[in-house]
């Protein structure tokens, strides 16, 4: 039996349990972040591109996945993949000639880097992408140009995870008439099962966007098109769905269990009573403690602001910005 309290829907196996009389208002929260900044020092002539893609890692490292410094990476030759320093100096980058539109990314415990493919074109495409962190490729997970639904193909994957124990999790798709599902494979990448299918209720995605583990091992997933974040064990569970960080694009969750998510989508006639911008809260009992709005000329324009989101151990947010091109950082007063 499911309850529905407040936009906070909850399963009897669920053991977060918010006190819906303490709930503060959308868009209500404090604001105690700086405005964000661009950040990071591209080398010299490489601009970013349309970026939804950035992770810190443990040891600090911001990593950035942008589309080859364009729109995407089908005909140009710019690496996707960029690594920067905590004081934002560039490290390294890789990745030329491997992909068509990377989208997510994640920094697994060993300190592999996992990149979605979200498009196809040319013959490539529609895969997710593990390297070392010195950009050596060590696995490849779908195949190569193919959009489908079986055991070896996705279509449009738009993030991917990975759990303690090296099973992969993969967000499969991005709307129109892409996959709606969580695809899940064993750590050296043979396929272990799949759940979700398009719509609206629980264990079914509409643009399932984003992925996190929290400190229990619960899957997190940015159900954007149904602006809402749903809550799974690892098995594909349903045991919660929050709707109180608005519309979510990104999500990043901290060794502490605080949660930041952004919300590049929400306007007046779409998620209305959410504003765009930057929740951040606890993955533990879904507070939401903080809100950095995004400021837009267009409130009505259907996304603007970070799509990507991260955040380091101080607790400085990173978005990752599609139509802006850019890294902004919004660091804490």
């Amino acid at each position: 039996m499911r309850q529905l309290l407040f936009g906070f829907a909850f399963v009897a196996a669920a053991a977060v349990v918010v006190d819906t009389q303490s709930v503060p208002a959308p868009n209500s929260q404090p604001n105690p972040y700086n405005s964000g900044q661009t950040w990071g020092q591209l080398p010299a002539g490489r601009p970013y591109g349309n970026t939804s893609a950035v992770h810190v890692d443990s040891q600090g490292v911001v990593w950035v996945a942008d589309k080859c410094a364009g729109a995407t990476c089908t005909g140009r030759t710019e690496d996707p993949v960029l690594a920067f320093d905590s004081t934002g100096r560039f490290v390294r980058s890789f990745g030329t000639g491997l992909f068509v539109f990377p989208h997510g990314i994640f920094v697994d415990a060993d300190g592999n880097v996992w990149i979605t493919d979200g498009q196809g074109a040319e013959g490539k495409g529609h895969q997710v992408f593990k390297f070392s962190r010195d950009g050596k490729l060590l696995l490849t997970l779908g195949t190569r140009g193919v959009a489908g639904a079986t055991e070896t193909t996705f279509n449009q994957p738009s993030d991917v995870v990975v759990a303690p124990n090296g099973d992969i999790f993969v967000a499969d798709g991005h709307g129109g008439e892409s996959n709606a599902r969580i695809v899940k494979f064993s750590r050296d990448g043979k396929f272990l099962k799949t759940w979700g299918r398009k719509g609206a209720g629980p264990g079914d995605f509409d643009i399932p966007h984003a992925l996190a583990f929290d400190s229990q091992g619960r899957l997190f997933v940015g159900d954007r098109g149904n602006s809402r974040i749903q809550i799974f064990n690892q098995e594909g569970t349903f045991l919660a769905e929050w709707r109180q960080f608005g519309r979510p694009s990104g999500i990043f969750i901290d060794r502490n269990d605080t949660i930041y998510v952004t919300d590049s989508e929400s306007n007046p006639n779409r998620n209305p009573e959410y504003q765009r911008g930057l929740r951040v809260g606890s993955a533990k009992d879904g507070s939401v403690s903080a809100f950095v709005p995004i400021v837009s000329e267009n409130p009505n324009a259907t996304a603007g602001g970070p799509e990507g989101i991260a955040a380091d151990a101080s607790g400085n947010i990173y978005g990752a910005e599609t139509g802006g091109r850019d890294i902004k950082k919004y660091v804490k007063r």
